[in-house]
């Protein structure tokens, strides 16, 4: 079984190195541009199923891509991050230091814990590894959810950074479970 992982094109926030989280914006001219090199990956892979974010920019990409018309499935598991106070707000400090930090304690009003995050990527894949058990499927998603399905096939490191682990947009990452 093949999970491939693609994340959505660009959108405004993206580009303003602005937190976005559950905002739900559409991707820019940039990510439609993309979305549509990615298409010319997709369309070669054996995909069975797409999973997918029911956010915009999800979608957006996940019409571009999914050249070959695959079903497709939206589950909210598959969503961003919630990042609360933080939302359309500049990355800064806090991204730098405490966003991506697993060992991270601080509490910010409405954020997602990255453990809660990881651990709902988890639940996600373990229900489809069995449920799908011998299909290929594309997952259109997020940054975060994306870091979540690299560290559930990898080890957190010892100092819990996590930030260099992440996803360019409309990157297509590749699993075997």
């Amino acid at each position: 079984m093949k999970i491939y992982v693609l994340r959505h094109g660009q959108t405004k926030l993206n580009l303003e190195k602005k937190f976005n989280g559950k905002f739900d914006e559409d991707i820019n001219e940039e990510g439609i541009r993309q979305a549509e090199k990615a298409a010319e990956t997709v369309k070669n892979l054996d995909i069975d199923l797409v999973i997918c974010s029911p956010l915009k920019r999800t979608m957006h990409t996940c019409e571009i891509a999914n050249v070959n018309k695959i079903q497709v499935i939206l589950d909210e598991r598959l969503e961003e991050r919630d990042i609360g106070i933080y939302t359309g707000k500049p990355l800064g400090e806090f991204y730098e230091k405490e966003y991506w930090n697993y060992n991270s304690t601080k509490e910010v009003e409405g954020l997602e814990s990255i453990r809660d995050l990881f651990n709902r990527v988890k639940d996600f894949l373990d229900e489809i590894k069995e449920k799908y058990k011998g299909k290929n499927i594309l997952l259109v998603t997020h940054g975060g959810v994306s870091r979540g399905i690299y560290f559930y096939f990898n080890e957190i490191p010892e100092d819990g950074m996590l930030q260099k682990y992440g996803s360019e947009n409309c990157q297509i990452k590749e699993y075997e479970l």
